[in-house]
């Protein structure tokens, strides 16, 4: 026997997990989220369809619908399988986040886990009534424990991390473990490692801005070019009046270029010469140095050009006197 559904849609309904809200739904764009809608639309009732035909269903490019299903799959929402796609158990995926085994702690481990964990708790919830209204879900709560044991961020820095994600609109999964590497990159661990670091992430800002200015550029600042800034302001910890210097000898090249830049601000670093009076000491000690090189090449030219005609007209003494 074969039994059909002979429901109408009207009385139909279309299930979702919470999960899909708290989870997925704020990190994707509005289109996207369209074209999960219908998609799970689709699977519930087993229908298949081509792309172009969903691109014109819902009135999407389909550059967009490809792009969506791509984004669904990298998130795991989507399964593809050939050409058919599998619409994910969301609450499953957040299981097997969430599962860990259980390992035996001995008591005095125990007593230091409970001890550390009461301000990580505290930590955890103030993350929690912050940023999520008192309803972050299960997952945030294995990512917050993977910032502290991979990362080793204190609770200080893990509670500014979210909150520089927050004020950027961008909190979600990757972008937050995007700021995150750049953050360990640079030493933070603790609430004092994190100010150094905005302090010269703030000069870092500004040196861009007036280096474009003071070099003429018209445009933004390429990765590469900016990677140089980083790596005078962070690595070398040179002040703009330093950096400014470098700049200044750059008036005789008709096109001059970062690397450039980079060479003299490199041999200042080796040279350890760290501000800019230690600089102009040094350039002015250079200019003398050179200026007697030259004074003294100069000198022996003469003198050479002296011997020469001394000998030319001893030589030509000598051919007379034959």
């Amino acid at each position: 026997m074969n039994f059909e559904h002979n429901f109408s849609l009207l009385f139909e309904d279309l299930q979702l997990p919470e999960v899909f809200i708290s989870e997925y739904l704020c990190a994707a764009n509005g289109d996207y989220i369209k074209i999960y809608l219908y998609c799970a639309f689709l699977c519930k009732h087993k229908i298949d369809i081509m792309p172009l035909d969903l691109s014109k269903k819902l009135s999407l490019p389909i550059s967009t619908i490809e792009q969506g299903l791509k984004y669904w799959e990298e998130n795991n929402a989507l399964i593809r399988k050939g050409d058919s796609y599998i619409l994910s158990d969301l609450k499953q995926l957040e299981v097997n986040k969430l599962y860990k085994p259980r390992l035996a702690l001995s008591t005095e481990d125990a007593i230091k886990n409970t001890e550390k964990n009461v301000y990580r708790s505290q930590a955890i919830t103030a993350i929690s009534e912050m940023f999520f209204q008192g309803l972050m879900s299960e997952s945030w709560f294995a990512d917050i424990n993977l910032l502290f044991s991979k990362y080793m961020f204190n609770e200080d820095v893990v509670i500014a991390l979210f909150n520089y994600c927050y004020n950027r609109n961008a909190l979600h999964r990757k972008y937050l473990f995007t700021v995150a590497d750049a953050w360990a990159q640079n030493g933070i661990k603790t609430q004092s490692d994190l100010d150094r670091y905005s302090i010269n992430y703030e000069k870092a800002i500004q040196a861009k801005k007036a280096i474009g200015k003071k070099l003429g550029l018209t445009r933004k600042l390429s990765q590469y070019e900016e990677a140089y800034v980083d790596k005078w302001i962070f690595d070398f910890n040179y002040p703009m009046n330093v950096i400014e210097i470098a700049l200044k000898k750059t008036t005789s090249k008709t096109n001059p270029s970062f690397d450039y830049i980079d060479k003299i601000l490199s041999d200042w670093h080796e040279r350890n010469l760290s501000t800019a009076e230690e600089v102009n000491t040094f350039m002015k000690e250079q200019k003398e140095k050179n200026k007697n090189i030259k004074n003294l090449t100069k000198s022996n030219v003469v003198q050479a050009y002296k011997d020469n005609t001394t000998n030319q007209y001893e030589d030509l003494s000598k051919f007379y006197m034959n």
